[in-house]
C-alpha cells in the first residue's frame, strides 16, 4: 500500500486573525498523535486554540490541556530568556539573565573543563516524555556532548522501554499497537483492509487521560459505539471499565500471575490459533508446561480475581475475531513487569492477532532509531564505558540509555566512575520519575555543573541547576510529530510555528547551535528546516519539511502481515528479527542473559505475602501513577484553569477503610512506609478495594517559594518518597512503583 496523505492548507486570515494549523507535540504533554489544532493569531499573539476537524485521527477533539494553551504560554511564572547562578547559590532564588551566547559559552567551558579533567563519560543527559525530545537529547549527549551516558531515571525505566525492549527481544519489532485504523487516515473504519476488533483488552492502562505514546485513547470510544467489547485489567474502577464486559480488578503487582492464568484456560480448552502458534512460534510445548503452574484456581487467590472471571475473560477473548490488547505503563512498574510482558505478548501471538487488521500491530524491525542518532560519533572506547552497558545488556542492547538507577550509584559511590555534569531537558527529576528523590537531589547537587532546560522554574531546576535554558512551546517552533519515537510511526505530523515568546528556543535549535559548537562535523545542517528535512527523509525517503507543512500530515508505508512478507526482517526472508527467526515464546536472549526464557510470576518485594511482619504495620498495597485530566506528570500545576478543576494530591481510599480510620472525604491524610511518607487529601471511592489505596503522583506546588531543601513543596505530597531506588527485576527492568505497602492515618489539622 502506497503512503497517503491528506492535502490542507496551513495558514491564511481569518476575520482579522492570522490561523495556524499545527500538530500538538510538546511541551506541554500529552499529545499521543499530534492531536489537529488551529492557533488564533493577533499581533503576534496566540489568543485562541480550536480543533482541527480536519485532523484524520483526533477530529477536532482536544482535552483541557490544549484549551489552557494560552494560560500556559503567557502564565507570568514562565521563564523566557536565559539565566545563570552562581554553584554556591544552588536552591536560592539568584538568578541573573544572560544572553545566549553567554549561555552557550558557559555549556562549552565547563564540558571542556571536565572532560578534560574526568573524561567525557562523567557527563550524563536526562530526558523525561518529551515526545519529540527523544531524538533531541541522546543527539545532544552522544553528538554535542560527546558522552555514552544518556539517562531516562526512573528506576528500573518503568515506564514503556521494558514493553519496547521486550517486543525487540522475543517478536524482532517495535512497539506493538492495537488497531484503532489510525493507519487509514482517509477513510479510518471504513478501509476495505480494516477490520474491527471484537475484543479489545485494556491492561494496565487509562487511555481516555494518558492518550499514551501513539494511541488516540478516545478512539477506542469509536470502536466501542462501533461494536467492540472490552476486557479491562485495572485495581481501579475507570471509565472504562465501567462499560466492559469483564473487568477484572486485580491485586496490584500480580498481572503476570493474572495472564499466565489466562493462558493455561485458552491452551488447555485448545482456544488457540494452532497454524500460528506452530508455524510461527518458537517455544509454544515449554509455554504450555509452564502454564500448568497456573491453573485458575492459584491464581485467583495471588491475584484476588475470582476464577470464574478469569475463565470467562480468557474465553471471550480467545474466540473474539480479531482481538487486541493494549497494555500500559502498569506492566512496566513492578520488578516483575518483564515477565507479564512476556506473558501478554503471548497472548497476543497465540491467539492469532499478531499484525492482522484489527489486531496487534507491529512497528519497524529497530526500536525507536531515534534514540541512536549520534552514537555512531563515539570513538567504541567510549561507547563502551556507557553505564550498565555490560551489567545489564537487557537495557542496553535495544534502548540507548543507561541503565536508570545507575547514575546515582555513581554520583554517590564514584565508581565505576565519577559523574560530574548533568543536562536535564524535559524533566523534573526531583518531582516526578525518581524512587528516592530525596537521594537524586543531594547528588545532583554534589555535581560541578547543571544545565536544566525547561519552561518553569521547576523544584528540579530551583534546587540544583545552574544554568536555566528556556524551551519553547509547541506554538513556538516547527517540528515533526512521529509516533512511538519512531518504533511504530503511524502518524507524521507537522509541527508549525505560530509565535516567538521572549528569547525562547526550541529543543532543536539548541540542539543544533550547540552541536555546531561543540562537535560540528556531526551536525552539517545551517539551520531547523533542513535538519527537519533530514529527520523527515527516514520516515519517508525523500519528502521535504515543506512539502509535510503543506500537506499537514502523512503516512509512511503501510501494510499487514509483514512476517508473511518478508518486510518484518532486514533480509527480506519471512519472519521475524530474532535470534530463532520466529516470535520466541521461549526467549533464547532471556536465556543468554541468565533469565528464565518463560514468563512467570514473582510476588512484589513488599506485599502482605512477601512481607507479612511488615504489611502488619503497613496494611495496605499502595499503587501509584494514573492519569489525570488535566494534567501531565508534574506539568501545568500553575495554570488556574486546570488547578480549579483538580486543585490538590488526591489519595483514593475505600469508604469502608476510611470509617475504620476515621478518615472522611475531604480529609488531608499522610500515606507513610518504611521508607518516607507524604500528605495528601483522601478521596473516598467505592471503586477501589478496602486493602488498596491509591496515591497521585509528581504534585508540587508552584505557588510556594522556589527555594530551600524543599522547593515549590515539592517533598510533601511527593509519593516516590515510599519507592525505594533500585528495587528492580533480574534484567534491569522495573521497579515497585504500582505494588508498594503503607499505612494511611489522618493528618494533624
Amino acid at each position: 500500500m502506497k503512503g497517503s496523505v491528506i492535502i490542507v492548507s496551513w495558514k491564511y486570515e481569518k476575520d482579522g486573525y492570522t490561523v495556524v494549523k499545527t500538530c500538538a507535540w510538546s511541551p506541554p504533554g500529552d499529545h499521543p498523535v499530534g492531536c489537529g489544532l488551529r492557533l488564533y493569531v493577533k499581533d503576534g499573539k496566540l489568543v485562541k486554540v480550536e480543533g482541527d476537524p480536519a485532523h484524520p485521527i483526533t477530529n477536532g477533539r482536544l482535552c483541557p490541556r490544549c484549551l489552557a494553551l494560552t494560560e500556559y504560554i503567557y502564565h507570568p511564572q514562565r521563564i523566557i530568556y536565559p539565566m545563570k547562578r552562581d554553584k554556591a547559590d544552588r536552591g536560592k532564588d539568584k538568578w541573573t539573565r544572560i544572553t545566549w551566547d553567554e549561555a552557550y559559552d558557559m555549556i562549552e567551558k565547563n564540558v571542556t573543563e571536565i572532560k578534560a579533567k574526568y573524561g567525557p563519560e562523567s557527563i550524563f543527559s536526562v530526558i523525561g516524555t518529551g515526545r519529540d525530545m527523544w531524538h533531541t537529547v541522546p543527539f545532544v549527549t552522544f553528538g554535542a556532548l560527546g558522552s555514552p551516558n544518556f539517562s531516562y531515571i526512573h528506576s528500573g525505566w518503568s515506564c514503556y522501554g521494558p514493553r519496547c525492549s521486550i517486543t525487540v527481544y522475543t517478536m524482532g519489532a517495535g512497539y506493538p499497537e492495537i488497531d484503532y485504523a489510525a493507519q487509514f487516515q482517509e477513510d479510518r473504519f471504513d478501509n476495505p483492509e480494516y477490520k474491527l476488533p471484537e475484543c479489545l483488552i485494556v491492561w494496565g492502562k487509562e487511555p481516555l487521560k494518558s492518550n499514551a505514546d501513539g494511541l488516540f485513547g478516545h478512539a477506542i470510544v469509536d470502536m466501542m459505539k462501533r461494536g467492540t467489547k472490552l476486557i479491562v485489567v485495572d485495581p481501579r474502577l475507570t471509565w472504562l471499565a465501567n462499560r466492559a464486559e469483564y473487568w477484572l480488578q486485580l491485586r496490584p503487582g500480580t498481572d503476570a500471575a493474572l495472564a499466565l492464568g489466562m493462558l493455561n484456560v485458552i491452551i488447555n480448552e485448545d482456544l488457540y490459533d494452532h497454524e500460528f502458534a506452530t508455524k510461527w512460534c518458537h517455544g509454544f510445548e515449554d509455554l504450555k508446561k509452564r502454564v500448568q503452574e497456573y491453573p485458575p484456581e492459584k491464581v485467583a487467590e495471588i491475584t484476588w480475581v475470582p476464577k470464574e472471571k478469569i475463565i470467562a475473560a480468557a474465553r471471550f477473548y480467545a474466540n473474539a475475531k480479531p482481538a487486541s490488547i493494549s497494555w500500559g505503563l502498569a506492566t512496566d512498574q513492578k520488578p516483575n513487569g518483564v515477565q507479564h510482558a512476556h506473558a501478554l505478548c503471548a497472548l497476543m501471538a497465540i491467539c492469532g492477532n499478531i499484525d492482522v487488521p484489527g489486531g496487534v500491530l507491529l512497528g519497524a524491525p529497530s526500536f525507536a532509531a531515534p534514540m541512536w542518532w549520534g552514537w555512531d560519533s563515539l570513538p567504541p572506547e567510549l561507547q563502551e564505558k556507557r553505564l550498565g552497558a555490560k551489567e545489564y545488556p537487557a537495557v542496553s542492547t535495544a534502548i540507548s540509555t543507561v541503565q536508570p538507577d545507575l547514575p546515582l550509584d555513581a554520583m554517590e559511590t564514584g565508581k565505576p566512575y565519577p559523574l560530574k555534569m548533568s543536562w536535564v531537558m524535559s524533566s523534573n527529576p526531583i518531582a516526578c520519575p525518581t524512587a528516592a528523590p530525596q537521594r537524586w537531589d543531594k547528588a545532583f547537587k554534589n555535581l560541578d555543573f547543571n544545565v536544566v532546560c525547561d519552561l518553569f522554574m521547576t523544584p528540579s531546576a530551583a534546587s540544583f541547576g545552574d544554568l536555566f535554558l528556556p524551551v519553547a512551546a509547541f506554538p513556538e517552533k516547527d517540528g515533526i510529530v512521529a509516533t512511538h519515537y519512531g518504533s511504530i510511526t503511524m502518524f507524521l505530523g507537522a509541527i508549525n510555528k505560530a509565535i516567538q515568546v521572549g528569547e525562547c528556543k526550541s529543543d532543536d535549535e539548541i540542539l543544533l547551535e550547540l552541536g555546531k559548537r561543540l562537535n560540528p562535523s556531526v551536525f552539517p545542517w545551517n539551520n531547523i528546516e533542513e535538519f527537519l528535512d533530514w529527520e523527515l527523509d527516514q520516515y519517508i525517503p525523500g519528502m521535504k519539511f515543506a512539502e509535510l507543512r503543506e500537506k499537514g500530515w502523512a503516512l509512511p508505508p503501510w501494510q499487514y502481515k509483514k512476517y508473511e512478507k518478508g518486510t518484518q526482517t532486514f533480509d527480506q526472508k519471512p519472519g521475524f528479527i530474532t535470534p530463532t527467526g520466529k516470535l520466541e515464546l521461549s526467549s533464547t536472549l532471556f536465556e543468554q542473559w541468565g533469565e528464565d526464557p518463560l514468563p512467570y510470576y514473582e510476588e512484589p518485594p513488599y506485599s502482605p505475602y512477601s512481607t507479612p511482619e511488615l504489611a502488619k504495620e503497613y496494611p495496605f498495597i499502595l499503587t501509584t501513577g494514573a492519569r489525570s485530566w488535566v494534567y501531565f506528570h508534574s506539568e501545568q500545576r500553575m495554570v488556574k484553569s486546570l488547578r480549579e478543576i483538580h486543585p490538590d494530591p488526591i489519595t483514593e481510599i475505600h469508604p469502608d477503610a476510611a470509617e475504620r480510620l476515621g478518615i472522611k472525604n475531604g480529609d488531608w491524610v499522610y500515606i507513610e512506609n518504611m521508607f518516607g511518607k507524604a500528605k495528601q487529601k483522601a478521596k473516598l471511592t467505592l471503586g477501589i478495594d478496602p486493602r488498596v489505596v491509591h496515591s497521585e503522583h509528581a504534585w508540587w506546588f508552584p505557588e510556594k517559594k522556589a527555594e530551600g531543601p524543599n522547593p515549590s513543596g515539592v517533598y510533601d505530597a511527593n509519593i516516590n518518597n515510599l519507592v525505594p531506588h533500585k528495587h528492580i527485576g533480574k534484567l534491569g527492568f522495573g521497579a515497585p512503583y504500582k505494588c508498594m505497602i503503607c499505612k494511611v492515618y489522618k493528618a494533624e489539622a
